[in-house]
């Protein structure tokens, strides 16, 4: 087993910003010698005191002692040239974006340290290999790219390049695991894991909202309170900013040469062209204005509880809506499993979606009171679920579908008749694209689902979510979704057929 890089090892930042600063403070922390350097004056000595002022929070939560505080604190000095960095073990570069830039800094760092120095970068999307290209000794580069806020984000991606020698890999690697952190191997393609696998959590919203599926705050609800995940679509692009988050998308699309599962939205280029950032600039799909008020997510108001509810099968969804039923003391039958029902009520029949839009799955099924509920991470812990209807769909059986899940507890948002709903086809792109990751040899299984979970605060990773749902039901979502949108967008991943057609899940 490789092992770390001892704490006798200088370890130089190149670049004082929040996160050259945050990857100083972990360093610092774990024991190194930290050289900080950065090209505008005194900004180097302004974040070192700012670390400091971090570590005496930290001494007077209890979190470092006060001897551990101050030391971490001694070990970090400003450098004022590249040449002060000639001692370093390993040099960490977090600058900005931009491979000429980058390319020029690691090429005069290669006549200032010594040939055993690890070289790192810290970028979030620009190939390692094409940094790389440009040194002598390309195989000691890197990519070590860490999570903002540095010193609380647990995910370290390291990115090997085509040149990278595995050992140098493996010593950041360990290292990384000595600092306090979670790290995983990659391949250096665009967005590497994170944010190439987390590219469908946005698009699909905004496709959502193109089409008219349900408003930002709906949307935003249905994902948090119905897919477990933290923050909503839109609500996290306008706080990443959508300067950033259009910058990155737009970068992956253009490195898989338009590849259309990359797509960037017009709307999210309206909002960029406008100035409107998101929080940072007051305005974003939400108004941050002082005076604004927050949007409610659309809620159907209270129905009557049907008197003829039957709950089918012994899914995960029948049987939590089964004991939801029976703790809300709402009377109901089970019967058998009967095809993909999952209950009825006054003549409405209610399906889990499978991608198909809820008039297609009426004709299909000869069924037209047919009413479609989103997936959830949990059906037994979900406070909210959206609906869809079909346009055959009576009103009175409409509202006996909505009423049979308000019985059961569930907060009802009823979505214009989108093919997949929002959880549901986001959660198959995600997999999908995770799936497409480990295909490609970018990295794991085990991997790409630790990245998500702890890079993204995802509920669950992509593809242990897709085994929990089953690999039937992600390609059945899928492939209805190409077949109503026509686009290789919504290709099926050879790794999913694979293991659909060996009957295996993800491990």
């Amino acid at each position: 087993m490789t092992p770390a890089l001892s704490t006798q090892a200088v370890v130089a930042v190149i670049g004082a910003g929040a996160m050259g600063a945050g990857i100083a403070q972990v360093a610092a922390t774990a024991g190194h010698t930290v050289k900080l350097l950065d090209n505008r004056p005194g900004a180097a000595v302004q974040a070192i005191n700012g670390i400091c002022t971090q570590f005496e929070k930290l001494a007077a939560k209890g979190k470092l002692t006060l001897e551990a505080a101050q030391a971490a604190g001694a070990r970090l000095q400003a450098a004022e040239q590249l040449a002060d960095l000639f001692d370093a073990g390993l040099v960490v570069e977090a600058i900005v974006e931009n491979l000429q830039v980058k390319q020029t800094l690691f090429k005069d760092l290669e006549t200032v340290v010594s040939e055993a120095c690890i070289l790192a970068s810290n970028t979030s999307s620009i190939s390692i290999t094409a940094i790389g290209a440009a040194l002598k000794k390309p195989q000691r580069l890197a990519g070590l790219h860490f999570f903002n806020p540095a010193p609380l984000m647990a995910l370290v991606e390291v990115v090997s390049g085509l040149a990278t020698e595995r050992d140098v890999a493996n010593t950041l690697f360990a290292t990384a695991a000595a600092w306090g952190k979670t790290p995983v191997h990659a391949k250096s393609t665009p967005g590497f894991i994170v944010n190439r696998v987390a590219r469908p959590y946005y698009a699909e919203a905004l496709r959502v909202l193109t089409e008219g599926g349900a408003d930002c705050a709906t949307l935003d609800a249905c994902c948090r309170e119905a897919g477990g995940f933290r923050m909503g679509p839109f609500e996290l692009m306008d706080m990443i900013g959508h300067d950033v988050n259009f910058a990155v998308t737009q970068s992956v699309w253009r490195a898989f040469f338009n590849d259309p599962r990359f797509l960037p939205s017009l709307v999210q280029q309206e909002l960029v062209d406008a100035g409107f950032l998101g929080k940072k600039s007051g305005r974003g799909f939400y108004d941050f204005s002082a005076t604004a008020v927050k949007p409610l997510p659309a809620t159907v108001p209270p129905l009557a509880q049907p008197h003829d509810i039957v709950v089918y099968g012994q899914s995960a969804a029948a049987l939590a809506l089964a004991t939801r039923l029976q703790t809300h003391n709402a009377s109901f039958t089970q019967a058998q499993a009967l095809g993909d029902t999952l209950a009825t009520a006054g003549g409405a029949t209610l399906r889990v979606t499978d991608g198909r839009s809820a008039t297609r799955c009426a004709f299909d099924t000869h069924t037209p009171n047919t009413v479609l509920i989103d997936l959830a991470l949990d059906y037994a812990k979900a406070t909210r679920l959206a609906v869809s209807v079909a346009a055959q769909c009576d009103e009175a059986a409409a509202h006996s579908a909505i009423g049979l899940l308000q019985a059961a507890g569930f907060v009802v948002s009823q979505l214009h008749d989108i093919p997949g709903l929002i959880v549901m086809r986001t959660v198959a792109m995600l997999a999908n694209e995770a799936a497409d990751a480990v295909n490609q040899g970018v990295c794991d299984a085990a991997a790409v689902d630790t990245a998500m979970r702890l890079g993204v605060n995802y509920p669950c990773g992509p593809l242990a979510w897709a085994n929990a749902m089953g690999l039937p039901q992600v390609s059945t979502v899928l492939t209805h979704l190409a077949q109503t949108y026509g686009e290789d967008r919504y290709r099926t991943s050879p790794l999913i057929q694979q293991q659909l057609y060996a009957a295996k899940v993800f491990s």
